[in-house]
This record gives structure tokens, C-alpha cells and sequence, in this order.
């Protein structure tokens, strides 16, 4: 198996008594602090050491050695185990030992051997030859080893999939191949699901780029001879069709593309280019483009469509439930949405409704919208077309988010308490407000006080530009210079109001006055930094923190009730903004501030923080 002819590493009571008494147990004998390569259980006495790092069990290399040397009395009284039959001790134990030590491959699939010591191999396992030569290795023979340094299958490419199992390797050449791999034909021909033809080996092993996924290949490859295509083994079996969180619609593989069939050819996830004259996934819709390694990364991220002809159920439920007219463009004018009771009318009269913010997100109307002409309802227009269900990169959960509203909620993402519209998760109960969820929506993004584009990295560390914060991960970033954003100060609202002031705050990136003085806060007169992002008051030239002039709770929609729970309080209760009257809150005594729950029936007012609430609002506009 590998030479036991390594150095034996003896640690005596005796050694650990010349150190210290207190360092040997009991008995007297030392505790060795190493995990073995073979059972991958701690070792506490006696082992086998070789000066390449690894640690074997007396008993593990004593009984690998001999199954090396095909000497089998070991297995004699033993037992075997025919497939898919418990041992005796019943099927709870064999789950919990159920990996052949030297395939690493499921107990139960073959004939096995369970002996007492724990050692479980397949029958076959115990009969592989020692050494073979093989045609991709033709400088040395193949030695049965241990994978102990976790070396990828040089036919196959997998690296993890055998653990620390049985392989043939060559030590001199660090060449490795997974025992399977190793018994496979030369001249195997596979077929694919995701190719008209047959891809047969190519019987020479060079350096080369996958034709599948793009990405450089040093191990077997596979070739079709028909397209004079290249690619690994692993990219044989890649999906045709698949259904990813990371976009609305289904991407396809190809092998190839031409260059005019995009209008942007970097991959939605990396923003890395995508060289098209490899394989890759895209949208046929949108004409968006992913890398094969970035979609097929997470394997909890994308699903595999079986039916091409079947319709994905999450592309077709639409919020707008029905519409009534349109425009000569197409646009739907008027529209009935499934969280309202009344006909939404199309507007883009943006100025008119200044004080106004929309009911699925809670921002100002800055952009195109709907608007009920019966009640004081409105919604953007990219809110009122959001899907009543979604999949979302950002969350882990297999099962779509639902679109729901009418529940105060934490928002997973920002953290924020809201009652606007959200997508929430049934498997966990997790709620995701919509300004993350239209932020976090993969594609380029334009921002405040920024000429460039701004794309979303999920893996970059760094610091925001707005709010000052360093080591976030996950952030807007510019391509062309050094500009990052988080996603939460992305989504500010870019009007609000305060108290302290009678006409709307717009946010500002950047302070043009060079005086310090001008450099306070008007809201709670500490000194704030010019560098980051503030309100500010043209009018009245006044200028204010981001968290003072939005306060603690931004995005509960005032005049919206909640029900508290029972002996709280009988009445819904109001959210409401106390400006200039500061009644004391019920339960604490001391001051509404700013914002708080009130029933006007009662004269009943609190501190949001101090009644406790369900989740579920008295409000409906459903």
C-alpha cells in the first residue's frame, strides 16, 4: 500500500514523564494528538510516522500492508456481506460505517467483508493487483496507494469524490487515477445527453481548453470527431437545460456562440468575459451569458430540466393578474395586481406625488408607476411586475420565494423591519424586502453621484464609499475605478423627510463646501464626515446623517396597523410619526419621540419596540 518502512515514531511514558507528570495520563501512557490517514479517527498511543506527514494506526498499517501482500487470513472467519442485506448488528450500524475504506464507495453496493475491527471492504477491493502499467503512465508502473494528499484523477478530473481511498499512483510523478478509472477501456465510447454524437477517448495527454465549459483541461479528454469538439469527461454529462436562481428564465448550453447574438458578452456572475467560441449557458430571452464553472458552482443553485416541452411554473406566474389596456408601445396602462383590490393606472408624472413612496418597496416615486385612483395605493412599476414567485441567488433554500405583503418582517438581507411587500421563503420563513431583491437582481446598476456602471461582486471585500464601513463582503463595484457600494446604502431612499425640516432631504454624495464648519449634522449636531453620503436641504442648506434624518424604523409605512398580541392591547394599533406632540409611551412611560404605535379610539399610544405584535397586519388590499 505505501512503505511501512517509514521511521517509527515511539513516544514512550517515559519520554512524557521527562517532561512533565502532569502531561501522562493515569496509566502512564502518552496521548499522541494526530489524526490516522487511513480510519481518519484521532490517535492515542502508538503510530506509524513517515516524513511526509502522514500518521497511521499500528492496526491500520499493519492490515493495509497485508492486503497489499494479498494475505487474506485476516478475512477468513469473516463473514461476507452480499448486497443490500444488513449485518447482523442491523442496518443503523451499517449506515454508520457505510463506505468501503478503499473505494469509498457505498458499503451495501457489493459483496463486502465487515470484520470486528471495523475495517470494511468490498470483496473486490481486497483482490486488486498491487502494481499495473498503464497507457496513460508510461514512464513508471502504478502503485496501490492511499490518496493521502486528496491528488485529482488524472482521467477523470475528480478530486474529493474517493476521500482518502484506495488509487493507482505514481509518488515520483504525482500521478493519480481512481481505481474505476484505472479499469476503464482505452477505447471507451460515451454518449451524452447534451450531444447529437458519441465522444470517444483521445489517447494522448495533453494540455487543452474544454470545448464544454472553457476552462483548461491536463488530465483524459474526450472528443467528438463529427464537430472537432474537445472536453473533459465530467462536461459529457452537462445539462442541456437548466433552471438557475441566478436568472428568471431557463439557460442553455451550446458549445459555441457568434459574437452578434449578445449585446454583452461578460458572464452575469464573475463579469469576467465569456469566450464564445467555447461552451457556455445562456438566456435565449434576455441574451444574457453565464460561465459553465460560475452557473454549475453551487449545485443548490440551479435546477435540471428533465422536459424541454414542459413549462417552468415560476416563469409564468405573473403579479399583474390582468390588463386591461395598453399603449401604442406595448406598455400595459391599466392593469389589475394581485395585492390590490382596484384598478392601477401607468403614470410617469414623477413630480406630482413628491411625498409620496411606493407600497411595494417603500422608496420614493423617482421612476414610472402605478397608481389606484380610489385609494392612496402605488407601485413602481418594476415592483408591480415582479413574479409572484422567484428564485434568488442570495438565499439558500431549494424551494421558490412567494411574494407576499400585509406581515411586518425583518428583512434577511438589510436587516431592516418592514411591512411593505416581500418574498419570503415557506421552508424557513425567512423574508426578503424587495429593495434587496430588485438591488441584488443580477445585471448593471446606475448610482448616485457616479458616471459607470456598478456590478455586484460576491466575494469582493472592501469598503463603502456611502456609509464609511470596511471588510464588507459583497459589494457594487466599478470596473473602471475604485468605487465600491453596499447593497443596503444602494437602495436609500433618495428623498426623505424629517421633522426638522418642512420641505423634502435629497441624498447627496459628496459635500462641495471645503468650510468645516458647514460639516454637522443639523439633527444631532455631532460633526459628520464630508466623504460619505448625507441629506441635505438645498433651500435651507441644512445637511443631516443618513440614520438621523431616516431614524430607526425607514421603511414601516405610517398609517398602516398591526394587531398586537393578546392583553396587549384589543385594538389594531397605528404606526405614526410624533412630530410635535410627545405623549409617553403606555408601557415604559417615557417619551414617543418619533415613531410609535397608536389607537386613536383609546388615546392609546407606545414605543414600537414595546408591545409585542404577530407578524400579520389588519391591513389588506388584497
Amino acid at each position: 500500500m505505501f512503505l511501512l518502512c517509514a521511521a517509527l515514531w515511539v513516544l514512550s511514558s517515559q519520554d512524557s514523564d521527562s517532561d512533565s507528570d502532569s502531561d501522562s495520563d493515569s496509566d502512564g501512557e502518552s496521548i499522541c494528538e494526530c489524526i490516522c490517514d487511513f480510519c481518519d479517527e484521532r490517535c492515542e498511543e502508538f503510530i506509524y510516522h513517515c516524513c511526509c506527514g502522514l500518521d497511521f494506526h499500528i492496526k491500520c498499517a499493519l492490515f493495509t500492508f497485508n492486503i497489499a501482500e494479498n494475505n487474506l487470513k485476516e478475512l477468513e472467519h469473516v463473514t461476507l456481506q452480499h448486497p443490500l442485506i444488513s449485518t447482523e448488528n442491523g442496518t443503523e450500524e451499517l449506515e454508520d460505517v457505510s463506505k468501503c475504506l478503499g473505494c469509498w464507495e457505498p458499503l451495501a453496493k457489493y459483496t463486502h467483508f465487515s470484520p470486528d475491527c471495523g475495517f470494511n471492504l468490498h470483496e473486490k477491493c481486497t483482490k486488486l493487483p498491487f502494481k499495473l502499467n498503464h497507457v496513460w503512465h508510461r514512464k513508471h508502473p502504478l502503485v496501490l496507494q492511499f490518496n493521502s494528499q486528496r491528488l485529482s484523477c488524472k482521467i477523470c478530473g475528480e478530486t474529493s469524490r474517493m476521500g482518502s481511498g484506495f488509487v493507482y499512483g505514481c509518488s515520483a510523478c504525482k500521478f493519480v487515477v481512481h481505481i474505476e478509472c484505472a479499469s476503464q477501456s482505452p477505447l471507451q465510447v460515451i454518449k451524452s445527453t447534451n450531444h447529437e454524437h458519441p465522444f470517444t477517448v483521445f489517447l494522448r495527454q495533453v494540455p487543452f481548453t474544454c470545448d464544454a465549459c472553457g476552462t483548461e483541461g491536463n488530465h483524459v479528454a474526450y472528443t467528438c470527431g463529427t464537430c472537432n469538439i474537445i472536453i473533459h469527461k465530467n462536461c459529457i454529462s452537462l445539462p442541456r437545460i437548466i433552471k438557475s436562481k441566478w436568472h428568471d428564465h431557463r439557460l442553455l448550453h451550446t458549445y459555441f456562440h457568434h459574437i452578434e447574438d449578445f449585446r454583452v458578452l461578460d458572464c452575469i456572475i464573475c463579469h469576467d468575459e465569456v469566450n464564445t467560441e467555447h461552451g457556455s449557458y445562456y438566456c435565449s430571452k434576455c441574451t444574457v451569458i453565464f460561465h459553465v464553472k460560475c452557473v454549475m458552482k453551487d449545485k443548490d443553485s440551479y435546477e435540471i430540466v428533465e422536459n424541454e416541452d414542459e413549462e417552468s411554473p415560476d416563469e409564468s406566474v405573473s403579479s399583474i393578474t390582468k390588463v386591461l389596456e395598453r399603449n401604442d408601445a406595448g406598455e400595459a396602462t391599466v392593469i389589475q395586481h394581485f395585492k390590490h383590490i382596484h384598478y392601477l393606472i401607468l403614470s410617469d408624472r414623477v413630480g406630482e406625488y413628491d411625498d409620496k413612496c411606493c407600497d411595494g418597496c417603500l422608496l420614493p416615486i423617482v421612476a414610472s408607476f402605478y397608481y389606484c385612483t380610489q385609494c392612496d395605493f402605488f407601485l413602481h412599476k418594476v415592483c408591480a411586475e415582479l413574479p409572484k414567485v422567484k428564485h434568488v441567488w442570495h438565499h439558500r433554500c431549494r424551494p421558490a420565494l412567494v411574494l407576499t405583503s400585509n406581515e411586518v418582517f425583518e428583512c434577511v438581507r438589510c436587516l431592516c423591519l418592514s411591512n411593505a411587500f416581500a418574498y419570503k421563503c415557506e421552508e424557513c420563513e425567512q423574508c426578503t424586502c424587495l429593495r434587496c431583491i430588485i438591488a441584488l437582481t443580477p445585471g448593471a446598476r446606475t448610482c448616485l453621484g457616479h458616471k459607470h456602471p456598478l456590478l455586484f461582486y460576491t466575494e469582493y471585500k472592501g469598503r463603502c464609499v456611502a456609509c464609511g464601513k470596511d471588510d464588507i463582503t459583497g459589494l457594487f463595484r466599478c470596473k473602471d475605478c475604485n468605487f465600491s457600494l453596499d447593497h443596503k446604502c444602494f437602495s436609500l431612499p433618495i428623498r426623505s423627510q424629517h421633522r426638522n425640516d418642512k420641505h423634502l432631504l435629497s441624498l447627496a454624495s459628496h459635500d462641495d463646501n471645503r468650510y468645516s464648519e458647514s460639516h454637522f449634522c443639523d439633527v444631532c449636531e455631532e460633526r459628520r464626515d464630508p466623504n460619505l453620503w448625507f441629506y441635505h436641504c438645498a433651500i435651507c442648506d441644512t445637511s443631516a446623517h443618513v440614520n438621523c434624518v431616516l431614524g430607526e424604523y425607514p421603511f414601516i409605512k405610517l398609517g398602516s396597523t398591526v394587531k398586537v398580541i393578546e392583553d396587549a392591547h384589543e385594538h389594531p394599533l397605528t404606526f405614526v410619526k410624533k412630530i410635535y406632540d410627545y405623549p409617553n409611551c403606555r408601557y415604559c412611560g417615557e417619551r414617543c419621540l418619533d415613531f410609535a404605535l397608536e389607537c386613536t379610539g383609546c388615546n392609546f399610544i407606545a414605543h414600537n419596540r414595546c408591545p409585542r405584535y404577530n407578524c400579520t397586519s389588519s391591513d389588506s388590499e388584497e
